[in-house]
C-alpha cells in the first residue's frame, strides 16, 4: 500500500510505531475523523459528502516481528449518480485485514501471482488513517445509480444515413426466426 496521506498531505493522519506492537500485546485503535477531516476525505475521493466514517480495530503481533491489522469500516457516503449526477446515499460496512511482515521481500519477476492475503513489508510507522481511507476508497460503489436512473440508447449518424442500433449489432438475433421458419413443414400445393 502506498501511504495515502503522503500523496495527499491535506488528509488526516493517525500514525502508530510498529515497534509498539511487534512481539507485544494487541494495540486497539479507533479512527473517526471530525467534520473537517471528513470533508477533506470526501474531496480526495470525489464524494459529494461523507456524513459518517469510522474505522475501528487492532494491531496484533504475529510471531516475533510481524503485525496483523484487523479493522471494521462503517461509513455513510453520498456520491453522484453515474447516469444523472443526482446524489446517491450508500451505507458501507467492510472488514479490512492486512499483514505486515518484517522479512517481506518484494518479488522481482516479470510475471508474478497475486497472493491471497494483503501482505506487505512492515513499515516503521503504520498510518491507520491512510489504511482507513484506502479501505473506504475500495468499498465505494463503482457506479452508483439514483432510483429510476437508466441508460437510454443513443443513436448517432450522419445526415441522411440510418443510425446503427445495438440490435443491429447482434448477428444471431434473426436466426431464431429463420430456424422457426425452417422447422415448419411446407404445405402441399393443391
Amino acid at each position: 500500500m502506498t501511504d495515502a496521506t503522503a500523496s495527499n498531505p491535506g488528509l488526516p493522519s493517525q500514525p502508530y510505531r510498529s515497534a509498539l506492537v511487534s512481539g507485544r500485546k494487541a494495540l486497539r485503535f479507533s479512527f473517526a475523523p471530525d467534520e473537517a477531516a471528513r470533508r477533506q476525505i470526501a474531496n480526495a475521493l470525489d464524494l459529494i459528502d461523507l456524513p459518517e466514517f469510522s474505522f475501528k480495530g487492532e494491531l496484533t503481533p504475529l510471531g516475533r516481528a510481524d503485525v496483523m491489522l484487523r479493522a471494521d469500516l462503517a461509513a455513510l457516503v453520498i456520491q453522484p449518480c453515474s447516469v444523472t449526477l443526482a446524489p446517491v446515499r450508500s451505507r458501507l460496512a467492510d472488514t479490512t485485514e492486512r499483514r505486515y511482515a518484517y522479512d517481506y521481500a518484494q518479488p522481482d519477476a516479470d510475471e508474478l501471482e497475486i497472493p491471497e492475503d494483503d501482505t506487505e513489508a512492515l513499515p516503521e510507522i503504520i498510518d491507520i488513517a491512510a489504511v482507513a481511507i484506502e479501505a473506504l476508497a475500495l468499498a465505494l460503489p463503482l457506479y452508483p445509480r439514483a432510483r429510476g436512473a437508466e441508460f437510454a440508447e443513443a443513436a448517432f449518424a450522419a445526415p441522411g444515413v440510418e443510425p446503427l442500433r445495438s440490435a443491429d449489432l447482434k448477428p444471431f438475433a434473426g436466426l431464431a426466426a429463420l430456424a422457426d421458419k425452417l422447422k415448419k413443414p411446407e404445405e402441399p400445393e393443391t
